[in-house]
């Protein structure tokens, strides 16, 4: 039996290197298991260097492109992105106003790779003709500048720019704050007069194509019924994910892979498998002298992990039984925040550190740990913060005196909390070699 299928329109200009524009919202679309429609609106002659020319395919053409999808295809969502003319905004606009469904409009008015990508007359056009049909509308500082005129640097000046936005008719406003300084990368959501933050790490340099992918994948949550801020939320992380693996594909700027998320889906059966490999090799070395009290574990996250869920772990623990370790329960995502915890903080300041092995603490283990060459920090649990997640602030804190991620953190305990050591890595494979390392050393 054929499959309903849930199709987005998305309405935008081609790029053909495929890291941004038409090109990027299908790949976006597709990687969240909906279907694509596609309306050409320019052809560009672009790649990740820079763009050389733009060739507006005729408002008539992009009318007739939209009427052939709405007349035959029942759309759930629509995205917008370079529109470029005055003129082909109100085709748009006239075309899609009598759909009851989610819009997302991104602003597109400039490349990442540098260079104009719209037409005298395309802001207020944008403002009064397909901003009152927005759902939600996606500009970046830059766009926020030519369409409101205020710049954005503070959370003040995003509500002026929110609430001008929301004047003209969008519902909802999520202002991009990559373009903004900060460690980390924050959007804000503003939307029925509450204002709320959206943030992932930061990853240095620009990357092409993650306007595109981000409102692409929150049109495509939208028409499933998702709730705004939960579609915001869950776009946000799937491109910083699309980020983390984007790809060199030419000589300039790195594109944004928004595939990578069905690839990492593939990869997560690999994952266990490394995981169960890397407990059998390291349960023969777990003796008395590195098994906690409180037994161990091991977390594996998958690129830009950024929720428990991420990070895979075992159901139960490595204990001891008798005198050797035994693991208990199998390896699965999810299955422990507290190690889960670990990878994540690691990770949000070095994406390749995923990896993370608690073991018991003895400044003899400690000595060993430098004597195998490994970085060293470690927290002291009595300046931990009220209310703060102690292994979330213990590794940052950690992190932050070191100015990198170690090999090893550890603390000295606390009231009613056993001291530990925590090994980091890229990889389980790698954390054994740092076991071993360890262990050798012990003998």
């Amino acid at each position: 039996m054929l499959s309903k299928m849930t199709n987005i329109l998305t309405v935008a200009g081609s790029d053909p290197v495929a890291g941004a524009g038409i090109q990027a919202d299908l790949k976006a679309i597709e990687a969240l298991g909906m279907h694509a429609c596609t309306v050409i609106t320019c052809i560009t002659a672009q790649n990740t260097k820079g763009v050389f020319s733009i060739s507006p395919v005729s408002p008539e053409e992009v009318d007739r492109q939209l009427e052939s999808v709405l007349t035959d295809v029942s759309v759930n969502a629509v995205k917008t992105g370079m529109l470029f003319d005055a003129e082909t905004v109100r085709v748009v606009s006239n075309r899609i106003r009598s759909l009851d469904v989610p819009v997302v409009v991104d602003p597109v008015m400039r490349a990442t790779t540098g260079g104009s990508l719209h037409s005298k007359g395309l802001a207020d056009e944008l403002r009064s003709q397909l901003l009152p049909l927005a759902t939600l509308v996606t500009p970046n500082v830059h766009e926020v500048k030519a369409l409101t005129g205020v710049s954005v640097k503070d959370p003040a000046s995003v509500r002026r720019a929110a609430r001008s936005l929301t004047r003209d008719g969008a519902r909802a406003v999520l202002i991009k704050g990559g373009h903004m300084r900060g460690r980390n990368a924050i959007d804000y959501l503003f939307c029925d007069g509450r204002m709320v933050e959206v943030s992932t790490p930061r990853v240095r340099g620009d990357v092409h194509g993650t306007g595109c992918v981000l409102s692409s994948m929150i049109a495509t949550y939208l028409s499933t019924g998702t709730e705004l801020e939960q579609a915001v939320r869950a776009s946000k992380a799937a491109t910083f994910k699309a980020i983390l693996s984007s790809e060199r594909i030419g000589g300039g700027v790195p594109c944004a892979n928004p595939l990578s998320l069905l690839r990492q889906e593939a990869m997560k059966a690999g994952m266990l498998v490394e995981l169960d490999k890397a407990v059998a090799e390291l349960q023969p070395l777990m003796d008395s002298r590195l098994l906690p009290e409180v037994g161990s574990n091991m977390g594996y996250a998958v690129i830009g992990a950024l929720e428990p869920q991420d990070v895979a772990a075992f159901t139960g623990r490595i204990t001891r039984v008798g005198d050797h370790a035994e693991v208990s329960g199998c390896a699965r995502f999810g299955a422990s925040k507290h190690v889960a915890r670990i990878v994540l903080a690691a990770s949000a300041k070095d994406p390749s550190v995923r990896c993370a092995l608690n073991i018991k603490y003895s400044a003899r283990t400690v000595r060993a740990c430098r004597e195998a060459g490994l970085i060293v920090a470690s927290f002291d649990r009595s300046h931990e913060p009220r209310g703060a997640s102690s292994m979330t602030w213990g590794v940052t804190y950690a992190i932050k005196r070191q100015g990198r991620v170690p090999d090893v953190i550890f603390d000295r305990g606390g009231q009613g909390k056993e001291p530990m050591i925590r090994l980091l890595a890229g990889t389980p494979a790698e954390v054994v070699e740092k076991l071993r390392s360890i262990h050798v050393r012990l003998d």
